[in-house]
């Protein structure tokens, strides 16, 4: 039996949010390398474009820090060798004066 309740929702409850997230130029977030712990924009990543998608490259200890796969009518991305991507919250005083009583 498990220890959570069941007031969860599943992960399409995300999408909103998600989307807030990759509309946005991802180039000018902050990364940080899971292996050797740089934090770089994204835009300092070194991407190898031979082949059928990209691959990223950490700048500085050369690790694969995200993938990103063209596959028949897929796109498969994996960014396992980031530990985070940090974008600015654009939209965060928007957000707060919608949510102002009127």
């Amino acid at each position: 039996m498990s220890s959570y309740t069941d007031d969860y929702l599943d992960g399409n409850a995300a999408a909103g949010e998600l989307s807030n997230i990759f509309s946005r130029d991802i180039t000018a977030a902050n990364v940080e390398c899971a292996h050797c712990g740089t934090t770089e924009h994204f835009a300092e990543a070194h991407l190898y474009t031979q082949c059928p998608g990209f691959v990223a490259r950490c700048p500085a200890c050369q690790q694969v820090i995200f993938r990103l796969v063209h596959a028949r009518d897929r796109m498969l991305l994996d960014m396992s060798g980031m530990t985070y991507l940090s974008v600015d919250n654009l939209d965060h005083g928007r957000r707060l004066e919608s949510s102002e009583p009127t």
